[in-house]
């Protein structure tokens, strides 16, 4: 009896203990935040929680107040008892202001973002999570500063401040993922990109040269995927997580998984992500300009107009598409810490759908348009090394990386046997070396890159009827190559205690080598040979003026190099033009400079204002042209116009941008974001033409609330309107994408959507998620695009982490 009593007592006092370890968390992802500081109101008790949230607070009194501290979280103070009660929990809210945000994508290394004189913009795993984004296009556009264009349901592309295609810059952990053939219109590569293997976004908006070279004249958008996590123990940890989700707009069906195994010194994580999309079915109020009211099936070797019962439904859109993602990560000591990554994505074949849409003497044009499967094959190898005090450098990284890209066109058009196809693939080498050195105002940086691009191409044209293929001309030059080599310095560094400087160069040196396929077209040259240096800079000041306002300025240069699809590139550029390489081409460059400033009312309400400009001197722009003496020649069975990209142009940009952040409470918030971009494109006559890539003003308003297991959004996006002058040429002449005004000229209606989003923990393992988009069902496009976007749309999904 004495023996069951004093393990009656025992157990008892054990369990006594255990509940006086807790574990603190992030309200709204439920993940254990480390680092927390746990103290009394005399600050006589302390404690700090571990990797996994948890701190003993067994020294405490059972009715005292703990208060709960940490970096980037909203101080919370809750008596013991309340905390027992709570089964031993105590959820923290992330600190409203973002000051103290840490990014990488300034200078590969973190660097304190409130230092910084650029604008940038974040989007993290957690906004993933509950966005849903289809695509990182999709991702992209749900921050509010980025407007995405979209031909076809597999596609997105981005523009920045007037900038769009190859005058972007997108990196993948912080390797250039633009190719050579990155092109002037429309490209849709970020779709490769997985949304659910991406742990952190970073938009800098404007020029980004300085680190990345060329291309990066508007902005740079680094995706920062996921990394495998150690145990940092004997033994072995197994995590992961698995998600479903379903959205009605195109019947989307996706699942994921991800399976993270970590030991002490090494780790490994296993991402796939498998998407079926069906064909998109727009909204039910809007112009009747969008419908589709028929479209082509073959039938017996016969092109037949089929009628469409459903206008709404956009056919053929669907498509499907496979993500993974594989990392290896081995970390020996401190000072080292090696990766091994990689990527494989691809989809099946997928229409261009504004292609389809077209007509000819009222007919439809086309009876096939459609991409390949768009591949991309990655893999790279990086080693981190901190080195000892007193070296030319404190840490530094060097990555190896291969790529290899595949894309395919495919189109015929209505009762012709001829199909005409070209199949590129990029392979894409790069090495880098970069350095950070800290002393004691501020870091150094430092590195070397190079890039080697070679792209080859081929053309065919077959007849369906009896399936023999013949040659035909290659969209490039078969065996082209684009090679950048370049060096780069930067400085950040503390001029006072309130005043901050950030600068930088970099030397580019380009080289491009492009020989002429003249079977099928008699060029007047026979090769390209391009050899070019750029060297630019950016200098700018952020400055806490007050407690209450930060100001900062920033002047930066940026250039873009031409590309073999600049120099080289054969293509049908619109009905009745062919655009013909052109190897008389030089760098284009811009100069921009920016100011803004922050308002912070002790982090309730945030208020952040940008305007800028830019001014692109001897812009690549598409114009006509002669090839020997010729200003029409046969193309693929069509009499058309040449034309060739061109240094023909200057254009200046100019913008404004207003966000607003109201935090009412710890679990209310307001936020609101909108954007102008503006400006004009000169001809070498003097003659202005609005900017092809300048969105409609744009914005966006956000109502959240987030408390324990329960986070809500109500939010409305909004588009403005552009009329038949607001138009560049190239869209005006391509009045098939666009609404009718009432002379019967093209036009952009102006556009909102009202939203409504839900998430529900209902363990601490399985979560859920519910959207409902686009709720009155508007029927609209987004400015340039060829796609009617989503009507109604639910989106259902569940998580599971184990």
């Amino acid at each position: 009896m004495n023996r069951i009593l004093l393990l009656t007592v025992f157990l008892c006092s054990f369990c006594a203990a255990s509940a006086q370890t807790i574990q603190v968390l992030e309200i709204e992802t439920q993940e254990p935040i480390p680092g927390v500081a746990v103290y009394n109101s005399g600050k006589s008790k302390s404690g700090v929680t571990d990797f996994d949230g948890m701190v003993d607070i067994s020294a405490f009194s059972e009715d005292e107040i703990i208060v709960f501290q940490h970096i980037s979280h909203l101080k919370t103070s809750l008596a013991k008892s309340k905390i027992i009660a709570s089964n031993n929990k105590v959820y923290m809210t992330t600190d409203a202001s973002s000051l103290d945000e840490v990014v990488l994508s300034v200078s590969k290394f973190g660097l304190k973002k409130k230092e910084l004189p650029q604008q940038i913009v974040t989007v993290t795993s957690e906004d993933i999570q509950f966005q849903n984004p289809q695509t990182a296009a999709d991702l992209l556009e749900n921050s509010g500063q980025v407007y995405v264009q979209k031909s076809q349901l597999g596609g997105g592309s981005p523009m920045i401040r007037g900038f769009s295609t190859n005058r972007l810059l997108i990196t993948v952990d912080g390797i250039r993922f633009n190719t050579a053939i990155f092109r002037g219109g429309n490209v849709q590569n970020v779709i490769s990109i997985d949304p659910f293997a991406v742990e952190r976004t970073e938009v800098v908006l404007g020029p980004g040269s300085v680190v990345y070279g060329s291309d990066a004249l508007g902005g740079v958008m680094n995706f920062y995927t996921k990394r495998p996590k150690f145990s940092f123990e004997e033994g072995m940890s197994f995590s992961g997580s698995t998600t479903a989700r379903y959205a009605t707009a195109n019947e989307e069906k996706t699942g994921h998984v991800d399976v993270n195994i970590g030991l002490k010194e090494w780790a490994f994580l296993t991402s796939v992500t498998y998407s079926d999309f069906g064909d998109m079915r727009m909204g039910e109020h809007g112009p009747d300009d969008y419908l589709r009211p028929e479209y082509v099936e073959t039938v017996n070797g016969e092109d037949v107009v089929i009628p469409n019962p459903d206008p709404r439904v956009q056919v053929p859109t669907g498509y499907d598409q496979i993500n993974a993602m594989q990392k290896v990560r081995f970390m020996p000591s401190e000072k080292w810490d090696f990766g091994l990554n990689l990527f494989y994505t691809t989809t099946s074949d997928y229409s261009r759908y504004d292609r389809l849409i077209r007509r000819r003497n009222g007919m439809l044009r086309s009876a096939e348009w459609y991409y390949g499967p768009q591949e991309w094959l990655a893999g790279n190898l990086e080693a981190r090394n901190t080195a000892y005090e007193g070296g030319i450098y404190d840490e530094s990284i060097i990555t190896l990386s291969y790529q290899r890209f595949k894309e395919s066109r495919n189109d015929r058009d209505f009762g012709k046997p001829t199909l005409f196809e070209t199949d590129e693939t990029v392979h894409a080498y790069s090495a880098a070396w970069d350095f950070e050195k800290d002393f004691a105002k501020g870091k150094f940086h430092y590195g070397l890159e190079y890039v080697f691009n070679k792209v080859n191409s081929n053309g065919s044209q077959t007849d369906i009827t009896t399936g023999i293929s013949q040659p035909d001309a290659s969209r490039y030059p078969d065996g082209a190559t684009w090679q950048s080599i370049a060096a780069y310095s930067s400085l950040q560094y503390q001029l006072a205690e309130t005043l901050s400087f950030q600068g930088g160069l970099r030397y580019n040196h380009i080289l491009l080598d492009a020989m002429f396929d003249e079977r099928f077209y008699d060029f007047p040259f026979a090769d390209a040979n391009l050899s070019t240096g750029a060297l630019t800079g950016s200098a700018g000041l952020s400055w806490q003026a007050s407690e209450i306002l930060r100001w900062k300025a920033n002047f930066s240069t940026a250039f873009r190099a031409p590309n073999v699809d600049d120099v080289g590139k054969i293509f049908d550029s619109e009905p009745g033009s062919v655009v013909v390489p052109n190897p008389d081409l030089k760098p284009e460059y811009a100069y921009n400079g920016e100011l803004a400033a922050t308002l912070s009312f002790d982090n309730i309400v945030i208020i952040e204002l940008a305007t800028y400009m830019t001014e692109l001197k001897d812009a690549l722009v598409r114009r006509d042209f002669s090839l020997n003496g010729q200003t029409q020649i046969e193309y693929q069975g069509e009499l058309s116009d040449v034309q060739a990209i061109q240094n023909a142009a200057k254009a200046e940009i100019y913008g404004f941008e207003a966000g607003i952040e109201v935090n009412f409470t710890p679990h209310w918030k307001l936020s609101s974001q909108y954007n102008i971009t503006d400006g004009f494109e000169e001809d070498d006559d003097g003659s202005r033409n609005p900017i092809r890539h300048a969105a409609p003003q744009f914005g966006n308003t956000r109502l959240t609330f987030a408390k324990n297991k329960w986070k809500f959004n109500a939010s409305a996006e909004y588009n403005g309107q552009f009329d038949f002058q607001d138009l560049a040429p190239s869209q005006a002449a391509n009045d098939f994408l666009y609404a009718k005004d009432a002379f019967g000229n093209p036009y952009s209606p102006r556009w909102y959507t009202l939203n409504f989003a839900a998430q529900y923990a209902i363990t601490e393992a399985l979560q859920l998620n519910a959207a409902l988009e686009n709720i009155t069902d508007q029927r609209y496009q987004p400015y340039s695009s060829g796609i009617t976007a989503p009507g109604r749309n639910l989106i259902v999904a569940a998580t599971y982490a184990f």
